[in-house]
C-alpha cells in the first residue's frame, strides 16, 4: 500500500521520521506550540494546531489519507498515571477519533502507547472498531533494547489494515554501549550538585558510559531525579543526559534540533513524549508491504 498518512498527536514528528521512503505525511495534528515549532524546524511543515477531541469526520477525510498513525496521551494508561482510561479527560481525542473511524475508517492504522494500554477500555474499544470494520490487526510489545539501542522504552504497537498480516519476529540485536550515543563535548551545566546527589542519589538510576542499558526517559526528566530516566557517571561526577544524547537513543539523527527559544525542561518533556524511531520503522515496514 502506498501510504498517505495522517500523523495524529504528532509531537516531534517521530512517525514522519520512521515513515521515510515508505510514503508521505499529508497532514499532522498537535496542539502543542512547542512541539509544532520543533516539527516545523526539522520537517519544514507545521502541524495543524487543532484539538482532535472536536475535529469532524469531514475534516479528517478532506486530507485524502489512507492511514492514521497515532500516539495518544499515555497518562490514562501508564504505570505512574491515574489509570482512568477512557474516563480521563485526555482520552477525549481518542474517543472522537474512534467515532470518526467508525464512520469513515482509513485503510490502515498504527498506534503506539505504553504497555498499560493493553487490556484497558481504550484497547477494548479499538478492537471493537477493528472487528466492526473487518480489519486484521497485530499487537506487539517492543523495546529498543532488542534493536541494539541501550535504552529501555517498552511500548505497545497496534498495527491494523484491511488485509491479513504475517506475524514477524523483531530483531534480537545486542545493545551498543552508551558511549556511542554521548556528545563529544558535554554540557557541564547538566552535572548534579553534591547536595542533590546526597539527597536523591540512593533512588537515582546511575549508569556509566561503558554500560549497555539506560532507563526510559520520561517527560519529567528535567525536574525529577527518581523514576524519570538514567543519570550518567563520569570522572567529573554525575550528570543528566543531554537532550541530544536522549534524541540519539531514540533514533533521531544528529541533524535533529530544537528551536533555540525552547528551554531545557521543555526539551526533555518533548523527548519524553516521543517515539523510538527504529522500532516504529520496523512496524511501519509491515504495513507498507
Amino acid at each position: 500500500m502506498v501510504l498517505r498518512v495522517l500523523e495524529l498527536f504528532s509531537g516531534l514528528g517521530g512517525w514522519r521520521y520512521a515513515l521515510d521512503g515508505l510514503g508521505e505525511v499529508v497532514a499532522a495534528y498537535d496542539i502543542s506550540d512547542l512541539a509544532n515549532a520543533t516539527y516545523e524546524l526539522n520537517h519544514g511543515h507545521r502541524p495543524l494546531p487543532r484539538e482532535l477531541a472536536s475535529i469532524t469526520a469531514e475534516q479528517i477525510s478532506a486530507h485524502g489519507a489512507n492511514a492514521w498513525f497515532m500516539s495518544p496521551p499515555c497518562q490514562p494508561f501508564c504505570r505512574m498515571g491515574n489509570k482512568q482510561g477512557l474516563e480521563d479527560p485526555r482520552s477525549q481525542a481518542f474517543l472522537n477519533l474512534m467515532a470518526i473511524f467508525e464512520a469513515a475508517p482509513p485503510d490502515g492504522l498504527v498506534l503506539e502507547n505504553v504497555e498499560g494500554f493493553l487490556g484497558s477500555d481504550a484497547h477494548e474499544l479499538l478492537g471493537a472498531r477493528f472487528r466492526a470494520q473487518g480489519f486484521y490487526w497485530l499487537e506487539y510489545r517492543l523495546c529498543p533494547t532488542s534493536f541494539g539501542i541501550p535504552n529501555r522504552r517498552p511500548r505497545v504497537y497496534v498495527l491494523a489494515a484491511r488485509r491479513p498480516f504475517v506475524l514477524q519476529s523483531p530483531p534480537e540485536l545486542p545493545p551498543l554501549t552508551l558511549s556511542k550515543f554521548l556528545d563529544s563535548n558535554e554540557d557541564t551545566s547538566l552535572y548534579v550538585s553534591p547536595a542533590e546527589l546526597a539527597r536523591h542519589g540512593p533512588g537515582m538510576d546511575i549508569v556509566e558510559p561503558g554500560e549497555r542499558r539506560s532507563s526510559c526517559f520520561i517527560g519529567g526528566y528535567g525536574s525529577r531525579y527518581v523514576g524519570s530516566g538514567s543519570f550518567l557517571r563520569t570522572p567529573k561526577g554525575v550528570r543528566r543526559f543531554s537532550p541530544s544524547e536522549i534524541a540519539r537513543l531514540m533514533g533521531l539523527s544528529d541533524s535533529f534540533r530544537f528551536p533555540p527559544e525552547i528551554p531545557l525542561e521543555k526539551r526533555y518533556k518533548l523527548l519524553g513524549n516521543g517515539l523510538s524511531i527504529p522500532v516504529s520503522r520496523w512496524v511501519l515496514e509491515q504495513l507498507a508491504i
